[in-house]
């Protein structure tokens, strides 16, 4: 499996690792920021706290695999304010994690930058189904950090670059699999 995700990124992604899914930093301090909904998508997405569960729910979910793949994507700025910029390498970002999706299918859970895309993408709509049921629960992409997942301590344990220079920005997608 490892192959495979390292050939669907290869000459796409900045760099990726995977680890033993055990080298994953939870924290609760920043699952339990997702309730101050400084993104806009707590209690509104399925892929969101607190739809997913608690952090203890979430880390079950994920110890239940062996191995959690990385990759990453860099993108340069105008400058550090450069908003616009930060959004479209996200969606560039995102592009890549449900292209990656695709190629492995659908039973490998996924996670990536942000909200899940999928209604938008696949639905054109504007919005995730919540608190209807999920348009497609298949396809759904989490958010790595509302997993609890540190980044910096996961670019840390797969030995990927977390910052890549001033006026850049890194985006994270994990596939856990095994």
């Amino acid at each position: 499996m490892k192959e495979l995700l390292e050939a669907a990124v290869r000459g796409k992604a900045c760099e990726w690792g995977c680890i033993p899914v055990t080298e994953l930093v939870f924290s609760p301090e920043l699952f339990e920021t997702c309730a101050t909904n400084v993104c806009g998508h707590y209690n509104g997405s399925w892929t969101c706290p607190p739809a997913v569960g608690s952090l203890e729910e979430q880390r079950a979910k994920i110890l239940t695999h062996k191995n959690a793949f990385i990759f990453t994507t860099k993108y340069d700025l105008e400058d550090s304010f450069d908003y616009e910029g930060m959004t479209r390498a996200r969606e560039i970002h995102t592009a890549l994690t449900v292209e990656v999706r695709e190629k492995i299918g659908e039973k490998f859970p996924v996670y990536g930058a942000g909200t899940c895309p999928c209604c938008k993408l696949y639905a054109g709509a504007e919005s995730c189904a919540f608190p209807d049921p999920c348009r497609f629960p298949d396809k759904k992409i989490s958010s790595v950090e509302a997993a609890g997942i540190n980044v910096t301590d996961l670019s840390r344990s797969a030995g990927i670059k977390y910052n890549n220079g001033p006026n850049t920005v890194t985006y994270f997608s994990m596939i856990l699999f095994g």
